[in-house]
């Protein structure tokens, strides 16, 4: 159910490699924007696609987007390399591979690095002063090649957007200024003392959560983000004496809901829902976490029980998307170094149990509050886009109305910001810091997402503008570059809808036309 559409934009420019000077410039580039794609809409008479005018229209012309590797992709690159010849792209490809040493760069002498993927790969991460993270764009990001070359590649539908590289170079929750989360860098005096005022608060017998979401608005330490999130999505109690009972209790439960309902994955009832959870698993990020057999099998298990034990909507794709942060959050209790170089067989078996208990009890607080996303034909979710559509108009009429004009329909791209809260395009150190203030926010997931929504695609304004076709825009808004994003970039992004929310929420009528 997914938002996406299918773009396979090939440009191979391998006329160059007849002339021995212009070996180094070749450009060999395929982009098969096949991630995350719905199939091509059906066209009109007059050669413009024709607008889905009901969701099951709209339904009926997507697929998953998720489905990496399927046999549709099997089938478009078999089709390419037909069509090819293969020796002249393979000889091309190598040419291009080719170390060579290049040319010194202007600041200081640095020259481009190449030659390997890490190499090419968009970030870098390098050591601070500090000795912490930092994160600095890659010299590999310089321009290539001669001005026409570059010319060429500023074509519209030749723009370099491609998808992120899997696996990430940079860590998952790294470059979040208020917290210590990769390794041990020196904290600063504010980050200190933020992190004293989260412990006083928590450390007496009455933890006062209005409070605490006010002080979690911001950010949430690392070290006191797990005990944090369970206060705020209301799995533990504010009285601190209740809580280590209230933790037994509910673990226990969660797995006696394993023992009476895990059995029955593979019933004529049930095998359809785990075989989709077991699809879908190896499509989530991070692939390296959640790769490894213990997680995997936490994952399915967790996804099982939860569908099970609801079904008015049963499982539906998307909710594999909302285990990721919690499962990473909880893993922080028992471990200091990075979790996406973690190998989460070395914990002990009990704490295993517990982040995965934990982990389901807070999903299905988070999707208690907006099941009607999930149920059939996915009303919430229809509704919400519905009101971006209208917010959107009021707030900046000119992307509106360039959307309009080149026939792009916001179901078409926010569906999948809406199913997956944003996840599929920022990295998951945003989703966390994200996630700190929508559980700090009343109705943060279900209402003040929206006006996120609305002020993330607002924040694209002039790349938006910029773009003269319905492809285009369609590459842009599923591919936006977030890759560099942290702390920073998600403050800017949570104050603006803050401020739309204050000046909309109380007055729907007033972004209705």
């Amino acid at each position: 159910h997914a938002n996406a559409v299918t773009r396979i934009v090939t440009h191979i420019n391998i006329h160059k490699c007849t002339h021995t000077h212009t070996h180094d410039y070749t450009l060999l580039r395929t982009h098969l924007l096949i991630k995350a794609g719905p199939k091509p809409a059906p066209v009109t008479p007059g050669g413009k696609p024709k607008k889905a005018t009901t969701f099951q229209e709209f339904e009926s012309i997507t697929s998953d987007a998720w489905e990496v590797g399927d046999d549709d992709d099997d089938e478009l690159l078999a089709m390419a390399a037909h069509n090819l010849n293969i020796e002249v792209v393979m000889e091309t490809a190598n040419k291009v591979r080719r170390p060579r040493n290049p040319p010194p760069r202007a600041n200081g002498g640095r020259t481009l690095r190449e030659g390997t993927e890490e190499e090419t790969a968009s970030t870098e991460t390098s050591l601070g002063p500090h000795g912490d993270s930092r994160l600095v764009k890659s010299h590999s990001e310089a321009p290539i090649g001669s001005p026409r070359d570059e010319a060429a590649e500023r074509g519209p539908l030749h723009r370099q957007r491609s998808l992120p590289p899997r696996p990430p170079l940079i860590p998952m929750v790294a470059r979040i200024a208020d917290q210590n989360t990769s390794g041990s860098p020196v904290m600063t005096e504010r980050e200190a003392s933020r992190l004293d005022k989260f412990r006083q608060l928590l450390a007496g017998p009455h933890t006062d959560l209005e409070e605490l979401r006010k002080l979690s608005w911001s950010g949430i330490p690392r070290q006191v983000r797990p005990i944090t999130w369970k206060l705020l999505s209301g799995y533990l109690p504010a009285n601190a004496d209740r809580r280590e009972c209230v933790l037994q209790r509910k673990r226990q439960e969660y797995f006696g809901f394993i023992q009476q309902y895990y059995d029955s994955r593979n019933d004529e009832h049930h095998q359809d829902t785990y075989r989709q959870i077991r699809i879908d698993i190896p499509r989530m990020n991070p692939e390296r976490l959640v790769m490894q057999p213990q997680v995997t099998e936490i994952f399915e298990r967790i996804l099982f029980i939860w569908a099970i034990r609801h079904p008015a909507s049963g499982y539906v794709q998307g909710i594999n998307d909302l285990v990721t942060p919690f499962f990473v959050v909880y893993v922080f209790e028992y471990i200091e170094e990075e979790v996406e170089n973690f190998d989460v067989s070395s914990l002990r078996e009990e704490s295993l149990r517990n982040i995965e208990a934990d982990s389901f009890w807070c999903m299905s607080r988070l999707l208690d509050g907006i099941q009607d996303n999930y149920t059939f034909a996915q009303p919430g979710i229809q509704r919400k886009v519905k009101a971006l559509e209208e917010l959107v108009s009021r707030i900046d009429d000119s992307v509106h109305l360039h959307m309009q004009q080149y026939e792009v329909e916001y179901l078409q791209f926010a569906f999948r910001w809406m199913n997956n809260l944003l996840m599929r395009e920022l990295p998951l150190r945003c989703t966390i810091r994200l996630w700190d203030t929508y559980q700090a926010e009343p109705e943060g997931f279900s209402q003040f997402h929206l006006y996120v929504c609305a002020s993330f695609l607002v924040l694209w304004r002039k790349e938006i503008l910029e773009e003269r076709d319905f492809q285009g825009l369609m590459i842009l808004l599923q591919n936006l570059p977030t890759m560099h994003w942290g702390n920073e970039e998600v403050s800017v992004l949570l104050a603006e809808a803050y401020r739309l929310k204050f000046a909309f929420a109380d007055a729907p009528n007033h972004y209705k036309r």
